[in-house]
Formats: structure tokens, C-alpha cells, sequence
């Protein structure tokens, strides 16, 4: 699918979808507790899906209907499971350790990009306690065994919060501890899943190198769980209002554990103007100007502040985004690319971009070179073009939002 963007002021008022890392976590949780769970939702996408289609072929009923997802939890694993994770990371990277826990005979089977990214030092650990599995690199990746946990896991901090988070979900099922080597990188991920186990009743118990957790059934919430605002797709709409705003997005947590909340404190230093109202936030164009911004912990909000960068006075300099080169794309690559085809100064670092900004982009086509946020931060780049904008390949949105360009024309038609 191409689309084409005139460039336009962008003005009106949008609701959050639900956060794509929020439904993870609470739909493996309600698989795993000991009775059915109700999920209050505001939008699906690719993503979720990928989830509840695995956590079915795990044995749960995992129900997606209008406005909620209704799961009844596992009772029995079935013999020769084939979990189907689409182009998920965060489906393969959690289930996988919770799998080994529950001892499933399955396979893991996926698309994309996906069966080319990284499952070391995960793999090994699982191996390590007890797991047989199919060689690395290759899918469907099949697992054999049940995870053992007389000895501690043992990872780096700074490879992935993924694979941290996947076995703190599946420690509730066997127990045993995590043990960090290095400095935990994009701790606020890290601390969501943990705030979703307290949810469902399990307590992590801090250690002074990582966490131990005691075996113990989860247990279902009393009502409804509401899934909360998605920070990371807000961003997009917070910095369309930096550059061509005002934009304003309701259904937001001021205080959410969601590291991409950092956005609203990235653009302010960058010169926009940001307000407050309850739970919408607000954000319309001031003077932009160059920043120093380092993304450890939120990862995945350079692409679209390389786009504000690129409409911004002076040089920017992204920092700490090297786990980037492993998404759906190579995204500090796709991010060079896709801003330079519509005009703008970009360079890739090993870890990082640099922009020089100006006025305005020319404009032109771009590649969504296959992944959501290369998509999307076109679209918002688009927003500050002399020129319309072509995004070939824009189907790659409903990976994680589906109706993004529905929201887009509101905005443009407001």
C-alpha cells in the first residue's frame, strides 16, 4: 500500500490506543493466573494478535472482541504446539521462556525479519537450565523439556529487556532468580512487566544484582483490567503538534511506567510547547532547536525525534539506540534513509544519528522499508515538506496501529 500526505497544519484531539507493551504483558499474565480475565482494549494490532494466537495454541482461549479481550487461562498445554509469532519480537522474546516453564513440546515459527533476530544470551540460558532446542537462527524453533531453576538465570542488563521480562513471567511458574552482570538498559520495560506481575498478585523480590521470584499461581484481578494509553504511538502525534501542531492526546498516564512518556520532557527541551490537561497532553509548534538526547531507556523514540531534529536550528545528536540495528529493520539505516530521501542532513552513528536541521524537507518518496515506526515517522516528517510525501509500503503500520492513517486524515481534516 502506498500513501501519499499533502503536507498540511495538523490540528485536533486523539484518543491513546492501548499500549501494544501493556496488552503483551497482560495477556501472558491472564494465561497464566488461576481464573478468566476481562481486558479492557482501545484498538488491536498485528502485534497482539501474534500474542493471543500463541497463548491459544498454548491451551488458553484468548478471546479479541470490540473494545476488549476476554482470556481464559491455561489448564493443559497440547502436544506439539506450533506458536505462530507473525513478525513479533515481543511474542517470541516473552512466550519462549514462559513455554520452557510450562514444559511445552512446541514450535516456534515466525516472519519478517524476525527468524534473523537475536535470541543469545536467552537461548543459552534456556539451554543451560534444562531446555533442549533446535539450532539458533532457525525456524520453527523447537523446544523440548522443562526449565530448571536450581541455579540462577545470568544475563547482561544491556542486551535486551526482552528476554528479562519473558523469564520474570515465567518465574511465577517454577521459580528461581535473574541475576544482572551489567547496568539494566531500558529499565522502564523492565519495571512495566514487574508492575504487571503485582497486578496479578506475585511479588519480585529485588536482589542486589536482579530478582528473585517464588513460585506461586497468579491470581485473577477482581473485575476488568484496563490496558493503559500507549505512550510510544502517542509520541508520534506529540511531535506532529511540535512541528505542525497544536495535536493533543487524551487517555494518557502522567506517572505510567512507560519509558516513551519521556517524550513530552525530549520535546520541551527541544523547544516545543507543551500543556497539561488531566490526562491529555498537548503540544504545538515554539522556536525548535537542536538537542543532546540519549535514548537508552526509549529506544523507540529516535525515529520520530530524528524527524523533529530534521525541522529543528543546529545539530542534534541522538545517543544510545545501537539495540535499533535489530528491530524490524536496521532502524538507524532506515532512519538515515528514509529522512534523507525527503531532504534532510542525517548521518548514522554506531549507536546514534546526527541531524542538521532546517526550515523545512523537500519532500518526495519514501521507503517504509517493512517496519511500523519507519512509516509513521515519515508521516510525521511529511508534516514539515514543501512537497507531498509518497510512503510506499505503508501497510507496515499495522504492526502495531492499524488506523494510524485514519487518525492522520482527522488530524489534517480538523
Amino acid at each position: 500500500m502506498n500513501v501519499t500526505i499533502q503536507p498540511k497544519p495538523l490540528r485536533g484531539v486523539l484518543k491513546a490506543i492501548s499500549s501494544k507493551s501493556d496488552v503483551h504483558r497482560l495477556l501472558i499474565c491472564a494465561a497464566l493466573c488461576d481464573g478468566p480475565v476481562q481486558i479492557q482494549i482501545d484498538g488491536l494490532s498485528q502485534d497482539i494478535e501474534a500474542t493471543a494466537r500463541c497463548l491459544n495454541a498454548l491451551g488458553a482461549s484468548v478471546l479479541l472482541e470490540e473494545g476488549r479481550i476476554r482470556v481464559s487461562p491455561i489448564m493443559h498445554v497440547p502436544s506439539n504446539a506450533v506458536l505462530d509469532c507473525g513478525e513479533s519480537g515481543s511474542t517470541l522474546r516473552f512466550l519462549l521462556p514462559v513455554a520452557c516453564a510450562l514444559g511445552a513440546d512446541a514450535a516456534f515459527t515466525g516472519s519478517g525479519r524476525l527468524p534473523q533476530r537475536p535470541l543469545s544470551p536467552l537461548y543459552e540460558q534456556l539451554e543451560a537450565h534444562g531446555v533442549c532446542l533446535s539450532p539458533q537462527g532457525q525456524m520453527p524453533l523447537t523446544i523440548r523439556g522443562t526449565l530448571g531453576t536450581q541455579t540462577p538465570f545470568v544475563l547482561a542488563g544491556d542486551v535486551s529487556s526482552q528476554y528479562i521480562s519473558g523469564l520474570l513471567m515465567a518465574l511465577p511458574l517454577c521459580g528461581g532468580e535473574i541475576v544482572l552482570t551489567t547496568p539494566l538498559e531500558s529499565k522502564p520495560y523492565v519495571q512495566m512487566t514487574l508492575d504487571t506481575l503485582r497486578r496479578f498478585g506475585v511479588q519480585a523480590e529485588p536482589t542486589a544484582s536482579g530478582w528473585r521470584v517464588r513460585r506461586g499461581a497468579l491470581c485473577a484481578p477482581q473485575g476488568p483490567i484496563a490496558a493503559q494509553g500507549d505512550w510510544s504511538n502517542a509520541a508520534f502525534w506529540l511531535c506532529a503538534g511540535a512541528i505542525a501542531g497544536p495535536v493533543t492526546v487524551r487517555g494518557l498516564d502522567r506517572d505510567s511506567p512507560q519509558g516513551d512518556r519521556a517524550i513530552v520532557a525530549f520535546l520541551q527541551r527541544m523547544g516545543a510547547q507543551v500543556r497539561w490537561d488531566g490526562d491529555s497532553v498537548t503540544v504545538w509548534p515554539g522556536t525548535l532547536h537542536a538537542a543532546q538526547i540519549d535514548v537508552r531507556d526509549t529506544p523507540d523514540l529516535a525515529p520520530v525525534l530524528a524527524a523533529v531534529a530534521a525541522l529543528a536550528q543546529g545539530e542534534t545528536v541522538i545517543t544510545g539506540a545501537a539495540r535499533l540495528r535489530i528491530k524490524e529493520s536496521d532502524r538507524l539505516r532506515t532512519v538515515q534513509q528514509t529522512l534523507q530521501a525527503l531532504g534532510a542532513q542525517i548521518c548514522a552513528t554506531h549507536d546514534g544519528l546526527r541531524i542538521v536541521g532546517q526550515k523545512r524537507l523537500s519532500g518526495g518518496q519514501a521507503d517504509a522499508c517493512g517496519d511500523h515506526r519507519i512509516a509513521m515517522m515519515a508521516a510525521i516528517a511529511a508534516a514539515g515538506c514543501e512537497r507531498p510525501v509518497t510512503i510506499t509500503g505503508a501497510q507496515a503500520v499495522n504492526k502495531s496501529y492499524p488506523a494510524f492513517f485514519e487518525d492522520y486524515q482527522r488530524l489534517c481534516a480538523q
